[in-house]
C-alpha cells in the first residue's frame, strides 16, 4: 500500500523497497540496467533515488547511503571494515567484540542482504566463528564464502556445521581435505599463489556461479589484499569513537614513500548511531 502524502516514507518501508528493487534486478533476464527500477513511490538508479511521497530523515539517510549499492548494475565488489578512530580492528590479543555499536552491526547486515555472497578469510573464520547471516534486518541470506587456501578451517566452525545459509568453501588445488560433512557446504578448488588466492580469480569464480554481487567482510588482511589488487568498487569504513592505542590495523598495504602516492577516493559520510560510515567510491579517480 502506497503511503499517503501526509505519512512520510519511514526507514523500514524504504529498506523493504530497496530489497524488492534488488530482487527485481536479480530475477530479471539481464539484471539491473541504467534505467533502474521502481517500487511504489520509490525510483532507484545507480546514481541515486527519487520518491513521489515525503521521506523521513532516517529513511533519507538510509536511501542516500545504500541506494547506490542496490541500484548498481552488473558485478559489484564491496568491502567493509569496522574500526576505531586510530584504525584498529581488534586488540593485540584479537578481541574485537564490539568495536562498533548496534546501528553499525545493523548496517553490516543490510550490506549482507544487498549482495549475493559474503566473503571472509580463514583467519577471521577461525577467530570469530561468525555466522555471516542476516539477523538484525529482514532480507535475503547471502551465500557464505570462506577463503581457505591451505584447508586449515576446522569442520566444527558454524559456517560449516550450521545450515542457516549455503556455504562455499574455497580451498587450494593441492589441499588434501575430507569432503564436506554437511549438505549446505560446497567445496571449490582454486589455484594458490605465494600470498593465497588471487582476489580477481576469486571474484571471477563467484561470478561464474551467479554470485556477482560480493561483500568482502574481513578480516583486515583479506580486505587489504582485495583493495590493493584494485578489484573493489566500494569500501565502507565504520569508524567508532574509540581509541585502542595498539592492536591489529584495519588496512595494511604496501608502504608508499610520499603522500602524492596515496589513494584519494571520492568519499561520503553518514551517521550510524555513535559511529560514522565512510562510503568510499573506488571506481572514480
Amino acid at each position: 500500500m502506497t503511503p499517503s502524502p501526509s505519512a512520510p516514507l519511514d526507514q523500514e518501508t524504504a529498506w523493504q523497497a530497496l530489497c524488492r528493487v534488488l530482487c527485481q534486478g536479480r530475477q530479471g533476464p539481464t539484471g539491473r540496467d541504467a534505467a533502474g527500477h521502481e517500487d511504489g513511490p520509490l525510483r532507484l538508479t545507480a546514481h541515486g533515488w527519487t520518491s513521489d511521497v515525503p521521506v523521513s530523515d532516517d529513511a533519507r539517510a538510509l536511501l542516500d547511503n545504500l541506494a547506490p549499492l542496490a541500484g548498481h548494475a552488473g558485478r559489484l565488489a564491496l568491502a567493509q571494515l569496522g574500526q576505531s578512530l586510530d584504525g584498529r580492528i581488534a586488540t593485540e590479543s584479537g578481541h574485537s567484540y564490539y568495536i562498533n555499536g548496534l546501528e553499525s552491526r545493523t548496517h553490516l547486515h543490510r550490506l549482507r542482504a544487498l549482495v549475493d555472497a559474503v566473503v571472509v578469510g580463514a583467519g577471521t573464520a577461525c577467530e570469530d566463528d561468525p555466522l555471516l547471516t542476516v539477523r538484525h534486518v529482514s532480507g535475503r541470506q547471502p551465500v557464505r564464502v570462506i577463503l581457505d587456501p591451505r584447508g586449515r578451517v576446522p569442520a566444527s566452525l558454524r559456517l560449516l556445521s550450521e545450515a542457516e545459509a549455503p556455504t562455499l568453501h574455497l580451498v587450494g588445488e593441492q589441499v588434501d581435505i575430507a569432503p564436506p560433512a554437511s549438505d549446505h557446504v560446497t567445496r571449490l578448488r582454486l589455484p594458490v599463489g605465494t600470498d593465497g588466492f588471487d582476489p580477481a580469480a576469486v571474484l571471477d569464480a563467484l561470478a561464474a556461479r551467479g554470485l556477482e554481487r560480493v561483500l568482502v567482510e574481513g578480516g583486515g588482511i583479506t580486505v587489504s589484499r582485495f583493495l590493493e589488487a584494485g578489484v573493489l568498487d566500494r569500501l565502507h569504513l565504520l569508524v567508532a569513537p574509540l581509541l585502542i592505542g595498539s592492536g591489529r590495523p584495519g588496512l595494511a598495504m604496501t608502504p608508499i614513500a610520499t603522500l602524492d602516492q596515496a589513494r584519494r577516493p571520492v568519499a561520503r559520510s553518514f551517521r550510524c548511531g555513535d559511529d560514522t560510515v565512510f562510503d568510499l567510491d573506488l571506481t572514480r579517480p
